[in-house]
């Protein structure tokens, strides 16, 4: 998320208040702590950012 809100020029304040969600749960969605996240939130977000899922999105497989 860090690399799409420097590419946009925006900032994690901006994205909330275009988003409607807090700043806290932004971080936490930012910093790689969210167990969930609700599709609606997640459309927002790509929507705002002018991305894809993939784009936000990362799977880490142990192997």
């Amino acid at each position: 998320m860090d690399e799409l809100l420097a590419a946009r020029g925006m900032t994690l304040t901006e994205l909330s208040r275009v988003v409607g969600v807090s700043v806290v749960n932004l971080s936490v969605l930012k910093n790689d702590r969210a167990r969930a996240i609700r599709f609606s939130t997640l459309h927002a977000i790509c929507a705002a950012l002018e991305c894809e899922v993939g784009d936000l999105l990362t799977t880490d497989v142990d192997t």
